[in-house]
């Protein structure tokens, strides 16, 4: 929109406070990056970029007045702004862009994660705090930052595959982490209530200065912290599902919410599985479009035991154990009884392993054996010192039936010895074919893509 001569005239007159204010900013900003004798530039992270990038197209969108340029650019001389400062020092004719601190940090731990043969792994968004579900619209993609309580969209603006622009949408959540999007809705969540922001995209374009407009979808959610977060996706039948976690490790609620994953239906909830501890991650096969998900073992009864599971709804409605029985046969020792009818997992993914992100694979941009393959991000244990778990992405294989083939280790290395310098919180597959994996811990998003020649 800077660039836009058509309404230019109308910006510099409708926000002349902003637009006397901001090129002072920038100009201070871009003033200390550039190295004239050098013929450098250095950056500390997207943001600075970004600066950069709008400084010249503020200068070369000529729609300015020459005097509000050469008044408020507080450029290191005049000289810079007349002999056109973009054509000297752009991205694209610099001799060279330094790193000054975390981008070069963050490059040099990605050697440390293993992928199959073919793959590679780059950082695709950064300076993000905790990121966890994403999705994709037709232009952004969209991601949640609990700690932060606000909801993002990521823009690659030159069209290198990375991120280099990150705009609020929504601010003051409560531990918000869940984001779809449908039919031009971007759909997001806090701990107990759902919002949309509709036409997001065309708000988007319309104004990026501002927060747009969001209403509120339903309240009707329980408010306990604990397992409170949520995973929501819209289903093959257009409808929006959501899980409600236990608000505890081991416990039995009135409430029929609570260890649950419920649809929401014309404003009411219905249930599509119960007796799920605490799931975070689902998604539907691309074949025969069942739901599959993810749930949490409870705590505290060793560290090898009981495992995190995936399970398959058959049947709407159906009981998965919580709290009597966990995993296969782990009956509890306050809760467990031996005549309790449960669906028994598809899948022991490992005790501890704290599953917390799910998507099917049905791009083409992967071998084929990766047709129909479940990825699931394994966000590690948080209570085993003396062999962590988890700290990686596996990939279980499933024929066109749904069946289970094959589960292995897709993605590891986020676990060194006993420490973790990250962990993988969600994964996403891209229209685009490639594979986005969140890190809330090390703050970035991954782009997994493929090459046989690699």
């Amino acid at each position: 929109k800077i660039v836009d001569e058509q309404w230019g005239e109308n910006l510099i007159s409708s926000w002349n406070d902003h637009w006397l204010e901001l090129p002072k900013k920038i100009g201070s900003k871009i003033a200390q990056l550039i190295n004239a004798e050098k013929n450098e530039v250095t950056v500390g992270d997207s943001t600075s970029v970004n600066l950069f990038k709008l400084a010249c197209a503020l200068i070369n969108s000529k729609i300015f007045p020459k005097q509000l340029i050469t008044d408020t650019l507080n450029f290191p001389t005049d000289n810079y702004i007349l002999d056109g400062i973009c054509k000297q020092y752009s991205l694209s004719n610099l001799k060279s862009i330094k790193y000054s601190n975390n981008i070069e940090a963050q490059n040099e731990k990605l050697p440390l994660l293993t992928a199959p043969a073919g793959f590679s792994i780059e950082i695709f968004a950064e300076d993000i705090k905790s990121p966890r579900q994403m999705t994709e619209g037709k232009k952004y993609i969209y991601t949640a930052s609990g700690p932060m309580g606000e909801i993002y969209a990521l823009l690659d603006v030159d069209n290198d595959k990375k991120i280099d622009s990150k705009i609020t949408l929504a601010k003051g959540l409560n531990n918000s982490r869940g984001v779809t999007f449908k039919d031009g809705d971007l759909y997001f969540a806090e701990v107990d209530k759902i919002w949309v922001i509709k036409n997001v995209e065309e708000q988007l374009d319309l104004n990026t200065y501002k927060l747009p407009r969001k209403e509120l979808i339903t309240d009707n959610l329980p408010s306990d912290a604990w397992h409170g977060w949520k995973w929501i996706k819209h289903g093959p039948d257009g409808k929006l599902y959501v899980p409600v976690g236990a608000p505890c490790n081991i416990c039995l609620k009135d409430d029929p919410r609570y260890a649950s994953i419920m649809r929401l239906n014309d404003g009411n909830w219905e249930f599509v599985a119960t007796g799920v501890r605490n799931s975070v991650g689902f998604d539907w096969h691309p074949d025969t479009k069942k739901l599959y998900f993810t749930d949490n073992g409870r705590d505290w009864l060793g560290d090898d035991s009981p495992s995190c599971e995936l399970n398959v709804v058959e049947e709407e409605n159906s009981f998965y154990g919580f709290p009597y029985v966990h995993a296969n046969d782990v009956m509890d020792p306050e809760y467990g009884a031996d005549n309790i009818e449960y669906v028994k997992p598809i899948v022991d993914l490992g005790p501890h392993v704290a599953p917390t992100g799910t998507a099917f694979y049905s791009g083409n941009a992967f071998p084929d054996e990766y047709e129909n393959t479940l990825f699931i991000t394994l966000h590690g244990s948080w209570n085993k010192m003396d062999h962590p778990s988890g700290y990686t992405v596996v990939a279980v294989s499933t024929d066109d039936n749904g069946a289970v083939t094959g589960y292995k280790e897709f993605i590891t290395g986020w676990l060194q010895g006993k420490k973790a310098w990250g962990r993988p919180s969600a994964p996403f597959v891209m229209s685009d074919g490639s594979l986005l994996i969140s890190d809330d811990k090390y703050n970035v998003i991954y782009r997994v893509t493929y090459n046989s020649a690699s």
